[in-house]
């Protein structure tokens, strides 16, 4: 894997970690382990906290939020906020790549205007995006 000091992480790795997923529990601990004893950085935006918190409301599963909330304040994840220069980015990427959705788009441009050198996602057709480097959970040791 490559190394990296700030990485954006997607929603998917942390549905997966904070579900247990048998898949990919093993993978995502030792990312995140790595992410804490390295000091490097963990960025997300608040279009993650949005897409994982949509089924605990829904379900009423609402300890699965206060699972989410401890974990980002653990981890010490930044969410970032979209704002007109992330959605500006965002358009440039979905002009480029015109398969992406409009939130992958908006995932993207949240990593690279915040400066992250790496993208962890589990859409291997986010891949294509070349500014920054990807990794999915299938590429994790």
């Amino acid at each position: 894997m490559t190394e990296f000091k700030k990485v954006f992480v997607d929603t998917s790795p942390i549905i997966y970690y904070l579900e247990n997923s048998s898949l990919y529990s093993d993978s995502l601990m030792r990312f995140f382990a790595k992410c804490m004893e390295k000091d490097i950085q963990i960025v997300t935006s608040a279009i993650t906290v949005e897409e994982y918190l949509v089924f605990p409301y829904s379900s009423g599963k609402i300890q699965l939020v206060d699972n989410f909330k401890r974990f980002v304040k653990y981890m010490n994840i930044e969410i970032i906020d979209i704002d007109s220069v992330i959605a500006e980015q965002g358009a440039k990427i979905r002009s480029q790549y015109n398969t992406f959705k409009t939130m992958d788009a908006l995932q993207i441009a949240t990593a690279v205007v915040s400066r992250c050198d790496m993208f962890f996602t589990n859409d291997k057709q986010l891949r294509q995006e070349k500014e920054l480097p990807c990794i999915t959970m299938d590429d994790l040791e």
